[in-house]
């Protein structure tokens, strides 16, 4: 008799160790900010900016011979055009109906 008093503490001891943690768990997982709600800002005159040197740096790349690090820089130019260009719709788009 005296070992199951012994083991039934036991067990209500984690049992409730492991009703705390998850507890804690879930409470963590609910109240946590979504990593996509999180507030992004671009700086679209700056995107816009770093896209024309790049295709400055592709131009003068090209008439040096060096095609494969212009078409690089030509590719690095359309995605800075084309993150600039998201941006700019994600900031149109997102305009609350009433303004």
């Amino acid at each position: 008799m005296r070992h199951t008093l012994h083991l039934r503490r036991t067990l209500t001891a984690v049992l409730t160790t492991t009703l705390l943690a998850g507890g804690v768990l879930l409470g963590q997982t609910v109240t946590a900010e979504p990593a996509a709600a999180a507030k992004m800002t671009c700086n679209i005159d700056q995107l816009r900016t770093d896209a024309r040197k790049e295709r400055d740096r592709a131009a003068q790349l090209r008439r040096l011979g060096a095609r494969t690090e212009a078409n690089r820089a030509a590719a690095r130019a359309d995605a800075l055009e084309r993150r600039a260009q998201q941006c700019h719709d994600a900031e149109n788009n997102n305009r609350p109906i009433w303004q």
